[in-house]
Parts: C-alpha cells; sequence; structure tokens
C-alpha cells in the first residue's frame, strides 16, 4: 500500500509538469512577443534568415526593415547582421544582410557581417563574441515576435544585456504568425532552458523548415 501511494504521487507530479511546462513556455513566448522592450543599447542584431544568392528572403527583408528603422530613430549606432550560408550558397545571410543595408542607406562604416550560425545559439554565440571584443554589452536583437524570448533568453546567458525588436512587416508578424509557430517556438524555449543550457546541443535548424527544435548528440 504505501509502495502503491508514491507510485500514484510520482504518477500525478509528473502529470501536472506535464500540463504546466508548455504552458509556461507559451505564456512566456506570447507575452514577449505582445509586450516588447526597446531600449538605448551599443549594438542592433538581425537574426539570420534565408537569402537566395545575395537577396534576402521576405523574413530577412522584414527584419532588415526593422533593423534600419529603430538605427535611424538613433537606438543604436551600430548594427550587426549575423548568419552563415546553406551548402552551395554563394554567399551569406550576414552578408547579403549587410548588403542591403548598404543599398538602403545605412553607411557600411556602421554595419558587421559575422558570417556564422545557422541556428539561434550558435548565432548568438558568434554575436555576442564580436560583442565582447569591442567592450559593449547591451544589444537589441531584430527578429520575428515570437522568437524574441528565447532569443533574449540566450543572449543573458552570454552575458549580454539583450531587449528585443520585432518585425513589423513581412510574413512572421503576430498578425501574420499562427498558433503553430507560437507552440514550435514554447517548445524550442522550453527545450533550450531544459536541455540546452546543460549542454545538450540544441539546434532550431532543419533543412526545410523555419521553426523546429532538435536534439543533436
Amino acid at each position: 500500500m504505501f509502495l502503491f501511494r508514491w507510485i500514484r504521487r510520482i504518477i500525478t507530479v509528473v502529470v501536472i509538469l506535464a500540463l504546466i511546462g508548455p504552458a509556461y513556455g507559451v505564456s512566456q513566448v506570447w507575452r514577449a512577443a505582445n509586450n516588447p522592450i526597446v531600449r538605448q543599447a551599443d549594438v542592433i542584431v538581425v537574426l539570420g534568415a534565408a537569402q537566395l544568392d545575395g537577396k534576402p528572403g521576405e523574413a530577412l527583408e522584414a527584419r532588415l526593415v526593422e533593423a534600419k528603422r529603430i538605427y535611424e530613430l538613433g537606438y543604436a549606432p551600430l548594427i550587426i547582421t549575423v548568419g552563415a550560408g546553406a551548402p552551395g550558397d554563394r554567399t551569406t545571410e550576414a552578408a547579403s544582410g549587410k548588403y542591403w543595408l548598404r543599398m538602403n542607406g545605412v553607411p557600411a562604416k556602421n554595419i558587421i557581417a559575422v558570417e556564422e550560425g545557422r541556428d539561434t545559439l550558435v548565432s548568438t554565440k558568434a554575436f555576442a563574441a564580436v560583442m565582447k571584443k569591442r567592450y559593449v554589452s547591451d544589444v537589441i536583437i531584430v527578429t520575428d515576435p515570437y522568437h524574441c524570448k528565447r532569443a533574449v533568453t540566450m543572449a543573458n546567458d552570454q552575458g549580454i544585456l539583450g531587449t528585443c525588436s520585432p518585425v513589423q512587416t513581412g510574413p512572421n508578424t503576430l498578425e501574420n504568425s499562427g498558433y503553430r509557430y507560437l507552440i514550435r517556438e514554447a517548445g524550442a524555449y522550453l527545450a533550450y532552458i531544459t536541455a540546452g543550457r546543460r549542454g545538450i546541443r540544441i539546434s532550431d535548424h532543419l533543412p526545410d523548415a523555419d521553426i523546429v527544435t532538435k536534439v543533436s548528440p
């Protein structure tokens, strides 16, 4: 009887955690997307997204538009574009982003292209390393609304003080993002704070998918 009671208690705890965990992830991601905080910073970082032969895709262009907007408002004097290229690409997400910004009026001296990273964590480590070399620590991350929570959390874990300025145009605005994006991003956020912080490699990049999470050996 004693053993049965303990088994029942363990099952109850497991069920409660199974219910609370996803609800917590969804609430955190939703809150960050709907209540962005943007303040003066040292750097604006544009997280990478797909590009085609040097031309930013719709998602990346929307991020570049937002970065240019807050740069022109004087929120930060420097923009970092980040992101590697896919196998066979002639250029990278970071390089195509820098070119777009230059062609749209941002001086080249105020843009740094960090051509590393095909997932959020690797990209975050790459731009954090550049910031630390320049002895700056405040960043505004430009990305999709539902991506803000995880992106800022990863930056903070690298010793960078992050806020997020979500896109206001393009395919991944709040108005255009469905529940699928929210749920996937909540799952990716939970995977990072539970496993990623403990050294298990987490990647949100898979071929032919935008917001997915996998655990690599």
